[in-house]
């Protein structure tokens, strides 16, 4: 093989090699510049289901050993204070009031007030899987989990981002961690696993509905199970809510509560 043809040879090589390193690097800063972080993630799911204000209509189908019992409330909230009254007839006229990282419960018979407070917020509300604190807290998750986004997965034929959630260090939350499947199109959060600080699985929250109001995704119907408990699960199911609308602050005072 003569001088010119190993030349021309090389020179090919040369640029066949150039273009294949130009092509990775095209392949490397694409994918770079559309990666989204778990912080990124967690605001967009938070601009979805985070609420400033609302007043929701709801209703709880909570399912005991095969034996189901239904909870009807009308919930109002305001940033950290929030006011949810019973409307079914065997509850009707049960009241709580939040106010702040303070909680109280009104009971209609014995014309009462009790403070509820410490480890009596992790209990579960009117007999429920949902506890006090599931119910009535309002405060970003951004303020009380460092995230990890830890993968990518299905739940239900829809493709989610996975996120791990550790607590804040000093922050009060009732799950030290928990593992979050987050709709990559929506950024609703369609199932959470929720873990004490020792491991153990304590619950499992699976959004089964959906619904889309002014721009905004919003899961309209969710299963809350307590693994601590067997046979149960409670289903809440949100029929109307409004958005910000112009709410009376005489509402979240102990004197509204009776």
């Amino acid at each position: 093989m003569n001088t010119n043809k190993l030349t021309k040879i090389d020179f090919n090589m040369k640029l066949i090699t150039s273009f294949l390193i130009m092509i990775f690097c095209l392949i490397f800063l694409s994918q770079n510049m559309m990666a989204i972080t778990a912080e990124e993630i967690i605001n967009k799911r938070d601009e979805n289901e985070y609420i400033e204000s609302a007043r929701i209509e709801a209703k709880m189908i909570i399912t005991n050993s095969g034996r189901e019992m239904t909870k009807e409330m009308v919930s109002i909230s305001k940033g950290e204070d929030a006011f949810v009254e019973f409307t079914n007839s065997r509850d009707r006229g049960t009241k709580y009031l939040k106010k702040g990282d303070n909680l109280w419960m009104f009971f209609p018979d014995a014309e009462d007030v009790v403070k509820i407070s410490g480890h009596m917020m992790n209990q579960g509300m009117m007999g429920s899987d949902f506890s006090y604190q599931d119910i009535m807290e309002s405060t970003k998750m951004t303020e009380l989990y460092n995230f990890e986004l830890i993968g990518e997965g299905e739940y239900n034929n829809r493709t989610c981002y996975i996120l791990e959630a550790t607590a804040v260090e000093g922050k009060e939350v009732s799950y030290y961690r928990r593992k979050i499947w987050i709709d990559k199109e929506r950024f609703i959060a369609l199932k959470e696993e929720l873990y004490a600080q020792s491991g153990r699985l304590l619950k499992v929250s699976e959004v089964k509905e959906v619904d889309e109001f002014e721009g905004r995704y919003y899961p309209v119907i969710s299963i809350m199970e307590n693994k601590l408990r067997e046979n149960t699960s409670t289903e809440f199911i949100v029929e109307k809510i409004e958005f910000n609308p112009e709410i009376d602050e005489s509402i979240f005072t102990l004197e509204n509560l009776q």
